[in-house]
């Protein structure tokens, strides 16, 4: 976001009419709130309110280019759709961990295009080990319809459901799922922490305004100086469910983020959220609402002490650089063209996805017994968290 040096309320423009019915639902829902929404609240609406959040409506998303190139009219590019290794180079890690955790289910969620099932299950057929069930947890009809077409050849083994069952085995996958769950604003204004929340203003147009909290980050943060920043408290949330209902298996997530010395470091005072459009990025999640992803970056360490209070052991964690190169990309990929290189080096590259993006494995204690995933065999980085 932009730098809160300022930190001001001041309306933003009315989004296109595309957006009006949700407009219409969130000035209902502040309302309801006494005026003042807070930005969690604010973000889930603008992202899952069925039928009219970004990932409950019909525009398309996810592709290489955006709207009006090739006809794709997409908005961001996640790993599977760069290239199809990303996929069958994550099924090498996938047959391991089914193999050491004695399962044989995977689930995936928020599988967007479908396009990463589908490499998982080809790479999983081709290694002799296809899973007995692949199971999408996904809220977003239709990505599901478009899932479904993606996946027709392997429709006698997956399934999609909307919410976990209490109990479950398997090897779980999420690729860009922690990011996309709503987060709280904490906004520090000349020594005070506020939580920021969305309110109308005399126009009847989304803006800004602070709250004086007890809230805090989880680290102090050092300076005087006015500082924006995030906290995550439902995806910590949901990593405690999992430890709950997981009973044997393995955890995976692939993701941006940081440790949380670097995440909440205090140079770090703009925040991580920002949005997507038509491979743009902007800071704004109070304009074009439910026209736009909006996301954080993801706290590794909270992460991981979600899911060992819990009772999970963290089975590692590294760059995605890193990690894939461990699960064999580059044997994997010795027949690939040119053009399949250089869509591999916007994975492993440090300047792209590779640093940035980052991947940590999470398994109940006694499924964490034994083995060590081939993922982070070397470059572990669990120290840092």
């Amino acid at each position: 976001m932009a730098d809160n040096g300022g930190v001001k309320t001041e309306s933003v423009s009315e989004p296109s009419s595309l957006t009006s019915a949700l407009l219409a639902r969130l000035r209902e829902a502040i309302h309801a709130s006494g005026g003042w929404l807070p930005f969690d609240r604010f973000m889930a609406m603008a992202l899952y309110e069925p039928g009219l959040g970004y990932y409950a409506n019909q525009n398309p998303k996810f592709g290489q280019m955006p709207a009006g190139v090739a006809g794709q009219g997409s908005d961001f590019v996640t790993a599977p759709e760069l290239s199809p290794l990303f996929g069958h180079t994550l099924a090498r890690q996938v047959a391991q961990a089914l193999a050491a955790t004695g399962t044989d289910e995977v689930w995936e969620f928020g599988a967007g295009t479908g396009a990463l099932a589908l490499q998982v299950l080809d790479a999983l057929a081709a290694l002799g080990q296809p899973p007995r069930r692949y199971t999408i947890v996904d809220l977003s009809g239709s990505l599901r319809e478009r899932q479904r077409a993606t996946l027709a050849k392997h429709a006698d083994r997956v399934r999609w459901i909307d919410q976990l069952p209490e109990q479950f085995d398997g090897v779980v996958l999420g690729n860009e799922v922690l990011d996309a769950m709503p987060v709280q604003l904490l906004v520090r204004i000349d020594g005070r922490w506020h939580e920021r929340g969305v309110v109308l203003s005399e126009d009847g147009a989304l803006a800004w305004a602070e709250r004086p909290t007890g809230l805090r980050p989880p680290l102090d943060i050092e300076g005087p100086h006015n500082y924006l920043t995030e906290i995550h408290p439902q995806a910590e949330a949901f990593i405690r469910t999992l430890a709950d209902r997981l009973q044997r298996g393995a955890a995976f997530f692939i993701d941006y983020g940081f440790p949380e010395a670097e995440y909440y470091h205090p140079q770090r005072h703009m925040g991580t959220l920002i949005c997507h459009r038509a491979h743009k990025s902007d800071d704004d999640p109070l304009a074009d609402v439910g026209e736009k992803d909006i996301t954080a970056h993801v706290n590794f360490t909270g992460i991981a002490l979600a899911a060992q209070d819990a009772g999970m052991s963290v089975l590692g964690y590294t760059s995605q650089g890193r990690f894939l190169i461990n699960c064999g990309l580059l044997d994997v990929a010795k027949d690939a063209g040119p053009r399949e290189n250089a869509m591999l080096g916007r994975l492993v590259n440090e300047h792209e996805m590779g640093e940035l993006f980052k991947v940590i494995a999470l398994a109940p204690a006694e499924s964490a017994e034994g083995w060590v995933p081939m993922g982070f065999a070397s470059g572990d980085r669990t120290h840092r968290l």
